[in-house]
């Protein structure tokens, strides 16, 4: 195993420091958006993160994978640090030693330009290493990221050939960004994973303590109200400074004809009315892979949703069941059940061309864009018109899964709360709903 802190080295022209401090401010303002003296501090608060998100839980928690889809925490905790050690500490510390050869099979998730990968559906089988040792891991890639992020800045202080100093910060910087945007999508993915597992408990355990401000708070209701956007030729895409992932660009024009857009997401009343007219039933409303999907499974309501005897309805949450608060966003629902309920309502779902203008065009007239639940739109996850991905295993991170897979726009409760944009693309099968998914739905102009 690795113990030793060992960092990149750096010399330099001392009399190139000045322009060399400017090119530093500039990559960092760009890439990162925080002054440099703050990278540690950010690396440090991100993946503090995650291990606020596994302290609630057991280390038996933290081993099972409640089905293919999901993965073990201990596994989230360990491909977020392998992810740190092999696309930097290997390219940009200086006598790198892996901290376990064979982790780099273990926790390589999808990227086949890195090597062998564990089987996705057995990483629960992963007893071993335990959690400990997982931890013990994190600590050491931490504390070798420090130290590499304080050498990167240091050897550039010092001075040196400027356009090999630039052009090594900026791949450092935007792989350390990248790291952390991909360990904050895996909180995401902590949190709805061990809800998912939990849920299968017949002892409904709660993942936390329901909050007092919480007990008894069914929201206020929202009127639904209906905004028209009308036709035009609408801009798509990222721009400008800031983090983006590489599949929210190109920008580029895309023509929307006129539409209604509503003010916020399908409520727990609303769809719960689709639930008992017999929405499940009706194959009418179902694209046809849908409704065998349903017909499997025999789904009659959500994911999370139980009704006893009595016909009252209940919900599992990350606070164990709860009462089916009606004001509430109706959640954690497939493509298929979001499309066969907005022709149910006589609507349907938005492009993703036209939630991203809405979302920006409505701002304080529109609720629920962001924070609430991922919002399913009609677009296949395809690449924008011009679009290239990176080089090297790092342009599988998205580009390879263009396929078979719808958009969703926004950010749920579950996302970081730094961690949502306007041009954001997440993307799953349709099938999925064991995320925070949920309905805005559209009408003809």
């Amino acid at each position: 195993m690795r113990t030793d802190g060992a960092i990149v080295e750096a010399t330099a022209d001392a009399a190139m420091s000045a322009a060399i401090d400017a090119v530093i401010d500039a990559a960092i303002q760009e890439v990162n958006h925080r002054p440099r003296d703050r990278m540690g501090d950010r690396f440090r608060r991100v993946r503090r993160q995650s291990q606020a998100i596994a302290e609630p839980l057991s280390a038996e928690d933290c081993c099972v994978q409640s089905m293919p889809d999901a993965s073990p925490i201990k596994w989230h905790l360990a491909h977020t640090t392998w992810f740190f050690e092999t696309f930097i500490l290997e390219r940009f510390e200086s006598g790198f030693q892996a901290f376990h050869p064979q982790f780099r099979v273990l926790y390589n998730s999808y990227y086949e330009g890195v090597g062998e990968k564990f089987p996705r559906p057995q990483r629960g089988l992963l007893t071993r290493p335990s959690l400990e040792e997982v931890q013990a891991y994190r600590a050491d890639v931490d504390h070798r990221m420090l130290l590499l992020i304080d050498a990167m800045e240091a050897g550039a202080h010092a001075g040196g050939p400027q356009e090999r100093l630039r052009a090594q910060l900026a791949d450092f910087l935007a792989l350390l960004e990248l790291g952390l945007q991909h360990e904050q999508q895996h909180q995401e993915l902590m949190l709805t994973d061990v809800k998912h597992l939990l849920s299968i408990n017949p002892l409904r355990p709660a993942y936390q303590d329901l909050p007092e401000a919480l007990v008894g708070g069914d929201p206020a209701e929202l009127p639904l109200q209906w905004h028209r956007i009308e036709a035009g030729v609408v801009e798509v895409g990222h721009a400008g400074e800031g983090f983006c992932f590489d599949n929210e660009t190109p920008r580029h024009r895309q023509f929307v004809e006129a539409y209604h857009c509503a003010s916020r997401l399908v409520n727990n009343d609303e769809y719960r009315a689709f639930v008992e007219d017999g929405g499940y039933l009706d194959p009418a409303l179902w694209l046809s892979e849908g409704w065998e999907w349903r017909k499997q499974l025999a789904l009659e309501h959500p994911i999370y949703w139980q009704r006893d005897a009595s016909g009252h309805w209940s919900e599992f949450t990350e606070y164990g069941l709860q009462e089916l608060q009606p004001h509430r966003a109706a959640v954690h629902l497939s493509y298929y059940e979001a499309d066969a309920y907005a022709r149910w309502a006589g609507a349907r779902l938005l492009t993703e061309a036209e939630w991203e203008h809405a979302a920006g065009k409505m701002q304080g007239s529109g609720r629920e864009f962001f924070g609430v639940a991922w919002q399913w739109t009609s677009s296949s996850y395809a690449p924008y018109p011009g679009y290239s991905a990176p080089q090297g295993a790092v342009g599988e991170y998205n580009g390879k899964f263009m396929v078979n897979q719808y958009v969703l726009r926004g950010s749920s409760s579950a996302t970081p709360l730094n961690h949502a944009r306007l041009t954001y693309r997440n993307f799953f099968p349709a099938y999925a709903r064991w995320q925070v998914t949920g309905i805005r739905l559209a009408r003809g102009g």
